[in-house]
């Protein structure tokens, strides 16, 4: 058997592959109260259809003031809870399993004012200056996540993952470029770390599931975050029970970014190294065999493919042809995947 489809365990969750649909926002809650539409059911049961072993809904907002957009999906009202769960029906239907990005957007909503983040610093000449965030506000911000957690949870997900990449409020806190705070939540990396640690405790005093973070693992500046700095805070992860990092990078600050496939693998290889704990490579994985290679050399555990399930919702028979797997077909396709 190929390394892409074995099975993979992460505590009482087992993925049928390797294969994630990454969260990638969708803008397509058209009644701007963050409610799953026709359009959400449609895309991700149609990948979970193609056979991808883990579906991530999108980002999913933990406040309305951390919405990246007012079309974004949110969790921050039981009302949500309804819509997540048929979607999770559906997408179960097919045998993938199913994880949600919490997220809030900090200084990069695109939202009226006012928006919060740790510092009052925009994220560039063209967008709103950002509130800088009170202790109340931490704290109330903390405890959104912790109660989005329980709503994921009565909707039927199975893992969850915080966004703590891409600029967003977490990265902002993690980041000297973004955190010029000067109380506990500020200052070197473990004050900047702090936000997120507090997250994770309350997260997993509600949700005893698998619980991811994805980080963004180069900030593309130099005066950002290091290579120690990242591997103090995957460390921490691991040792608050974190079950996998999601490797990703950019996004903190304007930045122009050089990419070729895979050309952020090397921050999952080497975070999976040091730390010894799981993680999932992201970023230009676009053929069966390029993302075997990854999985057989243990540069990550799991392989997280975004624009390239957004071409083919099928990309897992693709690959599979790829790599002469023979993969299961769904009932209703096995004509069509006959050979």
């Amino acid at each position: 058997m190929t390394k892409l489809f074995s099975p993979i365990d992460f505590g009482d969750v087992t993925l049928k592959n390797r294969i994630v649909m990454s969260p990638m926002c969708m803008y397509s809650a058209f009644d701007k109260d963050g409610g799953v539409t026709p359009f959400h059911m449609s895309h991700y049961a149609s990948r979970a259809v193609g056979q991808v072993g883990l579906i991530m809904v999108e980002s999913t907002a933990v406040q309305s003031e951390g919405r990246i957009s007012d079309q974004d999906l949110g969790i921050w009202d039981d009302k949500h809870v309804s819509g997540l769960r048929e979607l999770n029906k559906e997408i179960h239907r097919y045998g993938a399993k199913t994880a949600i990005q919490l997220g809030h957007a900090g200084r990069k909503a695109q939202l009226e004012p006012p928006i919060y983040a740790p510092s009052a610093l925009a994220f560039d000449e063209n967008s709103v200056k950002p509130t800088e965030m009170s202790v109340t506000d931490i704290n109330e911000t903390i405890e959104a996540f912790k109660k989005g957690a329980i709503r994921a949870k009565e909707a039927g997900f199975d893992i969850i993952e915080l966004h703590g990449a891409h600029g967003y409020l977490i990265n902002q806190f993690l980041s000297p470029l973004t955190n010029k705070r000067e109380d506990v939540y500020g200052g070197d990396k473990e004050g900047r770390y702090r936000f997120l640690e507090e997250i994770i405790q309350a997260v997993k005093a509600v949700w005893d599931g698998p619980l991811f973070v994805r980080i963004s693992a180069n900030e593309y500046d130099e005066n950002g975050n290091t290579e120690d700095d990242f591997l103090y805070y995957t460390m921490r992860m691991k040792s608050a029970g974190i079950d996998l990092v999601d490797c990703s990078s950019g996004g903190v600050v304007p930045a122009h970014i050089h990419t070729y496939p895979g050309y952020q693998v090397t921050h999952s290889e080497a975070i999976r190294k040091e730390s010894k704990i799981a993680t999932g490579a992201v970023g230009l994985i676009t053929t069966g065999i390029q993302a075997e290679e990854i999985l057989q050399n243990d540069r990550a555990d799991l392989v997280f493919l975004a624009r390239a399930l957004l071409r083919n919702p099928y990309w897992a028979k693709a690959a599979a042809d790829e790599l002469g797997y023979e993969l299961e077909a769904p009932k209703q396709y096995k004509r069509g995947w006959m050979v």
